[in-house]
């Protein structure tokens, strides 16, 4: 069967999909927010004094079909993106990939930094979130306007986030999802299932999480910095604090140009290289199979265990005062012996150096 459209009829056609992308504003107001969506891009931004301001733009054929809805949720005030369908094609994610989420009656999902919500929401029904195929054709982009000293947790099921240049404490959280944050003055929380997390110029506590993918630190001044990825990388350039952790399933973790008093760095598979300028007080360095590089400051002291499995120890002409040493193993200390410097790895061969 054929169908003839007027050229008015046509123009109705086209006209439609274009007026659902035109961005609606949205005020959430309080000091502890929660942003829900399932598919879409993700822009958080500083905001003017006032209440936190989400611009909503749908995508897709099906937008219309999206609902939004705010109010108070579970403690704290929310907006949620409501997909009436549990399967969803979202293009942006590419021809044959699928992503699958529980997800509750109300929108919300995940909830990780909540233990409480999560039990008071309930576990939800399972979603499906494809790039191609048949379902609800549909997505969310928002950009989030930030006022100074918010407390904003935002949760993606798939897409895309960014943070820049905001004063709060932050919670950025995926399930599949890259995650890039700059210029974020207070708390920082990224966490994805799998996706890469880039943070640069990070003045707060710093909390980096992904089950598969690399993480990026450049420029961070924290008391704390913790950052675990299931399997990729960890790089972390310039970072100020006085706790710092990294932990990576399978991968490489290369700190340099950092100054914190206690470091643990574990690493089931991969190579360890840090460049300590200042602090020190207590270094821990595990790693099932790697090397490991350590660059140390002129004055650190500490009281020093180096065991390797498999591989030699080299101490860069660094002055110990051995208690027992073997090809593998040493004991003693450096310099007044103050903190401790405990490394280990299954195999692998152990370096020290001066800065």
């Amino acid at each position: 069967m054929r169908f003839s459209v007027a050229p008015g009829a046509l123009l109705v056609l086209v006209a439609t999909p274009l007026a659902a992308q035109t961005p609606q504003r949205y005020t959430v107001s309080g000091d502890n927010v929660a942003i829900y969506n399932l598919a879409g891009t993700v822009r958080v931004e500083a905001g003017s004094a006032g209440d936190v301001v989400v611009e909503v733009t749908r995508g897709g054929s099906d937008a219309a079909k999206l609902d939004v809805q705010t109010g108070p949720l579970g403690g704290r005030q929310a907006l949620r993106i409501i997909y009436p369908d549990d399967d969803i094609v979202y293009p942006a994610m590419g021809y044959h990939s699928s992503s699958t989420i529980d997800v509750r009656d109300d929108g919300t999902f995940d909830d990780n930094d909540h233990d409480h919500d999560r039990h008071f929401f309930g576990r939800g029904h399972r979603v499906r979130i494809r790039g191609d195929g048949s379902g609800l054709e549909a997505y969310a982009d928002l950009r989030v306007l930030v006022p100074a000293g918010r407390r904003v947790a935002i949760h993606l099921a798939v897409g895309k986030m960014t943070a820049t240049n905001v004063n709060g404490d932050i919670t950025l959280d995926a399930s599949s999802a890259d995650v890039t944050a700059s210029g974020v003055s207070g708390s920082l929380v990224a966490n994805t299932g799998s996706g890469d997390v880039h943070a640069t110029d990070i003045t707060g506590d710093l909390n980096l999480d992904t089950g598969s993918g690399n993480v990026t630190v450049t420029r961070a001044k924290s008391d704390d910095i913790d950052i675990d990825t299931g399997s990729g990388d960890v790089t972390l350039d310039h970072a100020t604090g006085k706790t710092l952790k990294i932990d990576t399933g399978s991968g490489n973790a290369d700190a340099t140009a950092v100054q914190a008093d206690d470091l643990k760095i574990d690493t089931g598979s991969g190579d360890v290289t840090l460049e300590l300028l200042a602090g020190g007080g207590t270094i821990d360095v595990d790693t099932g199979s790697g090397e490991v590089n350590l660059t140390l400051p002129e004055s650190y002291g500490a009281d020093v265990v180096l065991d390797t499995g498999s591989g030699g120890i080299d101490l860069g002409g660094i002055p110990v005062t051995v208690r027992k040493i073997q090809e593998d193993h040493v004991e003693g200390r450096i310099g007044d012996g103050k903190g401790r410097l405990h490394v280990e790895t299954g195999s692998g061969e152990v370096k020290l150096k001066k800065a």
